[in-house]
């Protein structure tokens, strides 16, 4: 019965960190798009006015157009740290501002709480710190973003 369990999870760590990475981003992405195609750019816009971010349809566009643009760096595998980095703090400013209002859980015991977005982080952390530009060498053995490499 637990015969196939015993080579799970049946990709290499370097594949399973790829599909962490992807998925991040398009958790992300779809978040925007579906901002943007559901037209509620206004309402977060409101929200933002009332909690103290002076013009927050400029905040919210911000917000959007980043997480699209970071989003697709992290796919593409560029710019991971800084991609990760920003969009962490989206995730964070969301927990301030929101999320812990609502409580931990998001689904069956409860609505709009932290728990996706303290997950969202611990996916962000791991993404960032398993950068592929982090740790390259060039042909002398230093690391690629030591002067003169």
């Amino acid at each position: 019965m637990l015969q196939p369990l015993r080579h799970y999870p049946w990709i290499r760590p370097q594949l399973a960190l790829h599909a962490l990475r992807i998925t991040t981003a398009a958790l992300f992405m779809a978040h925007a798009i579906v901002r943007i195609a559901n037209g509620t750019i206004p309402q977060f816009a409101y929200f933002m006015d009332t909690h103290g971010f002076p013009h927050g349809v400029v905040w919210v566009w911000a917000i959007t157009t980043y997480e699209i643009c970071a989003g697709t760096l992290l796919v593409l595998n560029r710019g991971v740290r800084w991609a990760a980095s920003g969009l962490a703090v989206i995730a964070a400013v969301g927990i301030a501002i929101i999320h812990r209002h609502n409580g931990w859980f998001v689904g069956e015991h409860g609505t709009g709480g932290s728990e996706y977005s303290v997950a969202l982080l611990a996916m962000l952390l791991v993404v960032a710190a398993h950068d592929g530009a982090r740790g390259r060498r060039d042909d002398n053995g230093r690391a690629a973003n030591e002067a003169g490499a």
